[in-house]
């Protein structure tokens, strides 16, 4: 298994790409905020009693580390899944010969220690430069004390390494389980339908996430205006739960959304508008993979922009906040969206490349490069458009939640220039990356690709 998790690797190293970067990205991340940890410890008793602004040190680096690694476990799934999902006519052909479901996961773990490895150095001094950085910020807005300093010590990068494995591992448990089980048959005709519906144990795990969002929305709705960092935390967490419920229950949501939005593509664009429709609601679970990134960037970026902007109102009527929450919400943000982001692009390239037989069946029935590239924008259109409605629901949700405990409304502080940004940041993540991912992919004679199967 190590040396066809090697070979794999140095065939296709553009497979393992995303997964790549997202493990870079969360022990960069870890390393950061385990550096600012270790800060803390190291440094003598007087620099610790130092009285500084916000919340302290340990608390900025514990709850901001805790809030990547949740994100990021979710970002590695998707990455992971994607990457084995790319292997699956050579997983299936290595159980007709015999390889069991446990070798398989084998495998996978393999692939998934290998890639870490190998970003784990370069993630290590990214999240350490970073670090120094983060905390110069600190220093400059009184956060910090003046005399704390970074330790010169490897120890928070391997930590991170070490948390960086296990996540991924667990990531990998979660995305091969489907894989290993299937049929040997059944994956090697898995390129062209989609198998099974969505279970019942899926549903009710969505609806278990569901309920526990809105428990945290209400835990963040009934806190007292002095306790808005609280609020604010709790809503955040309230979020990503429902984003969770959002990924779990996807299939059905999004199938009814495409349906809703798509009768008026149909109209507009008679012959590609009905394609791509009919594409959409009848691959659910392959536009709930496209979408779902797409809602989780909107929906943390709009939480934590209305959160901030509905703090900033709150502070000029009551001083509720300060500037240095304000401040720590937009850090927040910033790193939620790297997350986000990389999880949609990697999404979109991968659910597109991954559709090669598909293009090229159209294309030996009569479909056009040009009429194909005019379904992928109709597609990428109504994609971008589910999952910004999907995340601006949740989104409204959470604010609604924070603004209640905030100003004692429900209604919280629009910024309507960021809303925009945000939802213009989404689309132009995903349609570009569909588009130029598609017109890679139609390119080669359509009778090699038709037989090719997954690459």
């Amino acid at each position: 298994m190590f040396l066809l998790a090697l070979g794999r690797l140095r065939r296709r190293p553009a497979a393992f790409s995303g997964l790549a970067v997202a493990l870079f990205l969360l022990i960069a991340t870890t390393t950061l905020f385990g550096s600012l940890a270790a800060a803390e410890i190291t440094a003598p008793e007087a620099v610790r009693d130092t009285k500084v602004a916000g919340p302290g040190l340990m608390v900025i680096a514990g709850v901001f580390g805790e809030i990547a690694v949740l994100v990021a476990f979710f970002v590695v799934v998707n990455a992971t899944g994607f990457a084995l999902r790319r292997q699956l006519r050579e997983l299936a052909l290595l159980r007709t010969i015999a390889a069991t479901p446990r070798q398989v996961r084998r495998l996978a773990r393999v692939q998934l220690l290998v890639t870490t490895l190998a970003v784990a150095a370069p993630g290590g001094l990214a999240g350490t430069a970073a670090a120094h950085s983060f905390l110069t910020a600190l220093h400059e807005r009184g956060m910090a004390a003046p005399d704390l300093r970074l330790p010169t010590t490897p120890l928070p990068a391997l930590i991170a390494t070490a948390i960086t494995l296990a996540v991924g591992l667990a990531a990998s448990a979660v995305a091969v389980r489907r894989i290993s089980r299937i049929a040997p048959a059944a994956a090697l005709t898995a390129t062209t339908t989609e198998h099974g519906r969505t279970g019942v144990l899926r549903l009710l795990a969505g609806l278990g996430a569901l309920v526990g969002g809105g428990m945290l929305l209400r835990l963040a709705a009934t806190r007292p205006a002095e306790e808005l960092d609280k609020a604010g935390q709790a809503a955040l967490f309230g979020s990503l739960v429902l984003l969770v419920a959002v990924a779990l229950t996807g299939p059905l949501a999004a199938r009814a959304l495409a349906a809703a939005l798509g009768a008026p593509m149909r109209l507009l664009m008679p012959g590609t508008g009905w394609l791509a429709d009919a594409n959409l609601r009848g691959y659910a679970r392959r536009l709930t993979s496209a979408v779902v990134p797409v809602a989780l960037l909107v929906g943390l970026s709009a939480t934590m922009s209305i959160m901030t902007s509905t703090a900033e109102h709150a502070a000029r009527a009551t001083s509720a906040t300060s500037a240095t929450d304000v401040w720590l919400r937009q850090a927040e943000l910033a790193l939620l969206t790297c997350f986000a982001a990389v999880s949609t692009i990697n999404t979109v390239v991968a659910v597109t490349a991954e559709r090669r037989r598909e293009f090229a069946l159209l294309r030996l029935v009569g479909a056009t490069r040009r009429q194909l590239l005019r379904m992928l924008t109709a597609e990428a259109a109504l994609t971008t458009a589910v999952g910004v409605l999907l995340g601006a629901a949740v989104a409204a949700a959470a604010t609604a939640a924070f603004s209640t405990a905030a100003t004692g409304s429900v209604l919280p502080s629009v910024p309507a220039a960021a809303c925009g940004w945000i939802v213009l940041g989404a689309a132009t993540l995903t349609v570009p990356g569909i588009l130029t991912t598609g017109l890679v992919t139609i390119q080669g004679a359509p009778t090699e690709q038709a037989g090719a199967g997954r690459d």
